[in-house]
Order: structure tokens, then C-alpha cells, then sequence
């Protein structure tokens, strides 16, 4: 037993014990605990706030725990910074990633460390090209290292964020929510990359909200909730069910389908909307009550369409009609004035302004409402409307003073959706609603969306997720290429269904070139 013990020991990379962390007004961290090992990849969830973000800006130096211990390969570290982590081999890519567009592959992998030459008067270009390139031969990829990152797909940029990682000799890699912005094909690349890591014997944190990743490629669990880890549990033969009552500390209501309904007087009318390539001679409808989900692979254009209906983009053509009247929208001013918000899936860039408060992000788009003549605001009635909007949607936030990029992204959402909430628009635009938010927040969110659509709003729904369209929507259009491709019932819709529409043009387009 001692000796199956101890052999256990010798295979952790990392060891994290009775780890305490305060921040002003907040205990993130409660003595928790956590462990990696080689060759294996160690699932960290819990909902939003849960402290798993915190807990990993620990391991990576990032910020210095009040107390506890931490090991790696068995030895007690102090990490004080980040280059201290990356020196003992913790490696982490970012769900945001850190890169410059303006540089090449290499570049960005070795920036501030680059290969010197002549007597290190000189950057050797040649030597950082061609470690990069053994690198990403290392991960199976063909990725120039000559070139510039801003070319290069979101999914090829990860890619160079993790040879970035690797370069440090990492033998812990943390990977956080690294699938939300990939199509099923880059995830499938991102999944043998990680088999093929694991082979090697890197150890993988792999931070996810997905359960079906979880499932699929996690060889054990660790569940965290309020600061303090619950429970570690092998990702085989552990049902869902438990995994979110875990995280949740309490079960949730499976979700069943939106209810069909007849809907009422139409809210929203789109004719033969273009833009560029991207929104061809789109139309569409959606009444009062309903909920309209927007289905599709990622490019097929359908957040374009928001945009351009919200003012964001200019439209070639097309008309849009608000409560059957044609409307001319040429900015977001516009579109807010007639009643229509758009949440947009970049919270952080088109969302939220984080270094301001919780309290004036949420009140900013009802701001004139809130003014006692030309040059005051009432504070105290917008202090207590934040609140009021704050405690709605359950935002884990110290208090409305609180700066907004303080907060865990799922909760900056929250804020986002407060903030159009109060602005009390008719029409509202979801754009990926649930991104990066944790199966307890999603559960709030969509009964949220429900109890607006039961108070006559208007809702449209663009997510990549089929489940969330499944489950929220009334009825369902798909796009592909910039065209929608059909129109589903939402109470007899198929994952499989949406899929065939979803790839229609393609498979049409690859048909005619095979013949």
C-alpha cells in the first residue's frame, strides 16, 4: 500500500495543498487542494467564480497564495512571478490569447528570450525559425514560422500558443476553455495534439465548462465551488448528473424544450439584408414572445447579421421593419433608439468598458434616464438600480464599486446582459449568451431568456452550441455561407437536421467541383 503510494507520488508533477488566497472583499481561495501527473489530463471545473482561474494564477506565479504549499515533481516551490513557473515547467495558454498580430509565429513564440548571434549583438531569425518549425513538427502542424500571427485562424494561432508553451520545456501545460472559439474540425486537430502531449508525458489542467470534452478526452476530474475543492473523481464511469450537482451544489432542472406557440404581433422583420459575402439575401422574421435561434458553423455568417442589423457593420442592402415600420438603422444609436440591443459575443472588446465599476457598466446604455438636469446624475437611483439588476442575475461581485475586470468572465456577462436588461429594449439580440459561462450560470441565463420571452420580448439566440438551441428556442434558422439554408420547428429539430443544414452549400459546392 506504502509502496503503491509513493509510486503514486514520484508520477505528480504538480502538488498544490491548503491553498489560501484573499483579494479585497473576496476569499477566493479556501485551503484548496489540487494535483497533476504525468501524462494524464486533469479536468478543472466549477461554475464561474468557483476560484479554478484563481487557483492557476497561483501554480503560474501570477499571484502569491496567503498561505499553503505547492510541489513540483515533489520538491516545495515558490513561485513568485511567471518566469519562475515557466522555469520549473508550467506552461498555460489563455482562453484570451496573448499574442501580437504584427509579428510572425516565431516571434511570438520566443519574444524576449530570442537566439542571439555575433556575440549577442544581433536576433539570430534563422535559429528562431527553425526551432519553431521543430516545434510545431513536435505537434503534427504545418504552420510557417515566417508568418505574420494576424494571418493566421484563431485555431492556428492557439496552436502557436501552445508551441509557445512547449518552448519552455513545459511538462505542465494548463489549457483554459481552449475550444471556444474552435469548429468541430480544429477541435478534433486541438484532441490529438493533446493525446500526442500526453503520450510524451505532459501533464494537461484542461479548464471547460464542456461536459462532452470532459467526457471524452479527461482521464480524472477536480470539482471546485466557492474557493474550496470538493472532489476529485475519475472522468470514467462519473455520470454528468454528478459532475454539475458538484459544481453546483445543487441539482438542476433538466431542460426541457421552449413550448411552441403561435407567438404574437411581429416584432422584427428583415428583407433581403447583404453584406458583403458574409450576408446574402437574408430574411427573416420574429414576433413578440418568441424565441428565434440562429444555428450554423462558425463563418456562416450569422453574427454579421446581427451586426448589421444593429448598426455595428454597414449593410449593402435590405430593410428592416420594427413593429411593422420600416426603420433606417445606420448605428448602434440607432438601433437602441428603436428598441433593438445586441449582445455581442466580445464581451470585453463591444460589451463592457472592465476598468470602470460593475455599477456604471450596467447602467451606462440608461444613463439619461438617471440625469437631474444637463450636468448631474442621480447616484444614489443608479447605485440602487445596479443593485437591484446585480442581485437579478445573481452577479458574484464584493459590491457595485467593484472594478468590472475584477470579475470571472462568466459573471462579466452577466453584466453585459444587466446593462440591456435595464436599458428595456423590445428586441434583443443574444450572440454566443453563454460562452465561457459555467453550467450553474447557463441554467440562470436560460430561464432568464424564457421569462423575457414570456413578457413579449422579442429574443433572437446566435449560439454554436446545438443542445442551447435546442433547448431555448421556439424556432430554429440555419445558415451556411452567409445564406440561411432552411427553418426548423423547435420542438421537433434535431441536432441532426440543423447539422444537414448547416453544411448545405458546402456539400452542394464540393459536389459540383467533384463532378
Amino acid at each position: 500500500m506504502a509502496e503503491a503510494e509513493a509510486e503514486s507520488a514520484g508520477d505528480r508533477l504538480v502538488e498544490m495543498r491548503r491553498i489560501d488566497k484573499h483579494f479585497p472583499g473576496v476569499h477566493a481561495l479556501r485551503g484548496a487542494r489540487f494535483d497533476l501527473k504525468r501524462g494524464e489530463v486533469h479536468a478543472l471545473m466549477g461554475e464561474n467564480g468557483a476560484g479554478k482561474s484563481t487557483l492557476m494564477k497561483v501554480l503560474t506565479g501570477v499571484n502569491q497564495p496567503d498561505s499553503g504549499e505547492i510541489l513540483i515533481e515533489g520538491k516545495p516551490e515558490t513561485l513568485p512571478g511567471p518566469r519562475a513557473a515557466q522555469a520549473l515547467g508550467v506552461g498555460i495558454i489563455h482562453q484570451e490569447l496573448h499574442l501580437m498580430n504584427h509579428l510572425s509565429a516565431a516571434q511570438n513564440i520566443f519574444i524576449g528570450r530570442e537566439p542571439r548571434r555575433m556575440f549577442g549583438c544581433f536576433t539570430d531569425e534563422a535559429r528562431a525559425n527553425s526551432e519553431a518549425a521543430a516545434l510545431f513538427a513536435r505537434m503534427k502542424v504545418d504552420i510557417d514560422p515566417r508568418v505574420e500571427v494576424g494571418h493566421l485562424t484563431v485555431a492556428r494561432q492557439q496552436l502557436v500558443e501552445i508551441a509557445k508553451a512547449l518552448s519552455f520545456n513545459s511538462k505542465a501545460l494548463i489549457m483554459d476553455e481552449p475550444t471556444s472559439a474552435l469548429n468541430d474540425t480544429e477541435v478534433e486537430h486541438l484532441f490529438a495534439i493533446i493525446a500526442d502531449l500526453k503520450r510524451q508525458g505532459v501533464g494537461i489542467v484542461y479548464i471547460t465548462h464542456k461536459m462532452d470534452e470532459v467526457k471524452r478526452i479527461a482521464d480524472r476530474i477536480t470539482v471546485m465551488r466557492d474557493g474550496q475543492t470538493i472532489e476529485t473523481l475519475p472522468a470514467a464511469g462519473t455520470p454528468i448528473s454528478k459532475i454539475i450537482s458538484l459544481m453546483v451544489g445543487r441539482e438542476l432542472a433538466d431542460g426541457a424544450r421552449a413550448e411552441g406557440r403561435a407567438g404574437g404581433e411581429e416584432a422584427l422583420r428583415v428583407e433581403r439584408l447583404n453584406r458583403g459575402a458574409m450576408v446574402r439575401d437574408v430574411s427573416f422574421a420574429v414576433r413578440k414572445g418568441e424565441i428565434l435561434g440562429f444555428a450554423g458553423l462558425m463563418g456562416a455568417g450569422r453574427t454579421e447579421v446581427a451586426r448589421a442589423i444593429f448598426g455595428a457593420d454597414a449593410k449593402d442592402s435590405g430593410e428592416i421593419y420594427i413593429h411593422g415600420q420600416k426603420r433606417r438603422i445606420d448605428s448602434p444609436a440607432d438601433a437602441v433608439a428603436h428598441g433593438v440591443a445586441y449582445l455581442s459575443e466580445d464581451r470585453k472588446r463591444f460589451g463592457l468598458v472592465t476598468p470602470m465599476s460593475v455599477g456604471d457598466n450596467v447602467t451606462m446604455a440608461s444613463w439619461p434616464r438617471f440625469a437631474a438636469g444637463k450636468t448631474f446624475m442621480r447616484d444614489a437611483a443608479l447605485r440602487r438600480t445596479s443593485k437591484e439588476y446585480v442581485n437579478l442575475l445573481k452577479v458574484k461581485t464584493p459590491s457595485v464599486d467593484q472594478e468590472t475586470r475584477l470579475l470571472s468572465g462568466g459573471n462579466q456577462q452577466k453584466v453585459v446582459i444587466a446593462k440591456w436588461l435595464l436599458r428595456d429594449c423590445d428586441i434583443l439580440f443574444f450572440d454566443e449568451p453563454t460562452r465561457g459561462i459555467d453550467v450553474g450560470a447557463k441554467a440562470e441565463i436560460y430561464k432568464l431568456l424564457q421569462g423575457l420571452a414570456d413578457q413579449g420580448k422579442a429574443i433572437v439566440v446566435i449560439s454554436s452550441e446545438l443542445p442551447e438551441v435546442l433547448r431555448l428556442s421556439h424556432r430554429i434558422v440555419v445558415m451556411c455561407e452567409g445564406r440561411i439554408t432552411g427553418e426548423l420547428d423547435g420542438r421537433t429539430a434535431t441536432q441532426e437536421a440543423i447539422m444537414i443544414l448547416a453544411t448545405q452549400r458546402a456539400a452542394a459546392a464540393n459536389r459540383l467541383e467533384a463532378q
